[in-house]
């Protein structure tokens, strides 16, 4: 199990959307406040007060989690490589909701508040998507692997 290259791309696919919970989408600072988007809330900052709304940036956070687990739960199935490629297929359908939710809520926040610095959480979701895709192939060419050496017996 360990040794396949694609349990480490979606170890990677977990780490990134771990890592994209903890991690700012966008910040903006002006001289009396502070914006922060994060994938589970949007945070503002007025004279120390803070002011969260968790609805409906949560969703992001939702995707992420869901993500990971998808991303676990096919790891573990290492023994039925077309489980594996569904699995796979759903998880690619929920990055790309990840995605959307993240560029969606990052221009709503941008048109509405300025332009400010934006967060390694805008990039990384990509980084899941590609490392998905490429444990996907992978996974298709064992399956081929093992296609083929059943017809030659």
């Amino acid at each position: 199990m360990w040794q396949r290259i694609q349990t480490l791309f979606l170890i990677l696919v977990v780490l990134s959307m771990v890592v994209c919970l903890f991690l700012p989408i966008w910040k903006f600072t002006d001289g009396t406040k502070e914006l922060q988007l994060f994938p589970l809330h949007f945070t503002t900052i007025e004279n120390n007060q803070p002011i969260t709304s968790y609805f409906p940036y949560s969703i992001t956070a939702i995707l992420m989690v869901a993500a990971a687990t998808i991303a676990i739960m096919e790891i573990r199935r290492f023994d039925n490589r077309m489980t594996q490629i569904k699995l796979g297929t759903l998880n690619s359908l929920i990055l790309a909701g990840v995605m959307i939710c993240v560029v969606v809520f990052y221009n709503n926040v941008t048109k509405e508040y300025g332009y400010g610095r934006y967060g390694l959480s805008l990039w990384i979701p990509f980084v899941g998507v590609a490392c998905n895709w490429l444990a996907i192939r992978f996974i298709r060419k064992d399956e081929k692997m093992v296609r083929d050496s059943d017809r030659i017996r």
